[in-house]
């Protein structure tokens, strides 16, 4: 399904943005903007005891975010969506190859997803307005986003780069093909 819109949607969950996060509404909206166009949508919900338990208010995907019907899902209990979770079944069952990430949270859960699967082979793409993170101790959420940003337009995977857009260059692409 690499010729296939596929976007992986990371931790957009209540419970996550029980923690403030920079520009909530605008990432939402954007990742809404993929999921409207896409055509598989992969829901990665982070699962633990604490408040985001499945079933748990917690763990739900944020009020605001479009749902498909035909959605895939996966839970992970770490950071890297790949460490003993059913994912690469789960792609390699809908023939994927490759998709575009986005979600949260930016230095946490989708950085190390994104270099995971780029040295697995997927062909990756960040929309790089539509994932976010928290102000951190020692950098605030507009520089961390900056700076995954540029992290991952420059991350060496011989034969396999990651490709870093914006929401709208990417929907453009997707709707031209």
């Amino acid at each position: 399904m690499s010729d296939k819109r596929v976007v992986m949607v990371v931790d957009m969950q209540k419970g996550v943005f029980a923690t403030a996060r920079l520009r909530e509404p605008e990432c939402v909206a954007r990742v809404n903007r993929l999921i409207q166009v896409a055509d598989r949508v992969i829901f990665i919900q982070h699962i633990e005891e604490g408040g985001l338990e499945e079933g748990s208010e917690g763990f739900a995907l944020l009020t605001e975010l479009e749902q498909p019907a035909d959605a895939l899902y996966v839970t992970k209990t770490a950071c890297d969506a790949f460490y003993q979770t059913d994912l690469e079944q789960v792609l390699a069952k809908n023939s994927i190859t490759g998709f575009v990430m986005c979600g949260c949270a930016t230095d946490y859960c989708v950085d190390t997803t994104l270099k995971v699967g780029a040295s697995k082979g997927y062909q990756i793409t960040v929309a790089e307005d539509a994932h976010t993170t928290a102000n951190r101790p020692a950098a605030e959420a507009s520089t961390l986003i900056a700076h995954y940003n540029e992290v991952w337009r420059t991350l060496t995977v011989p034969g396999n780069p990651v490709h870093v857009k914006p929401v709208e260059t990417i929907v453009a692409q997707w709707l031209a093909n």
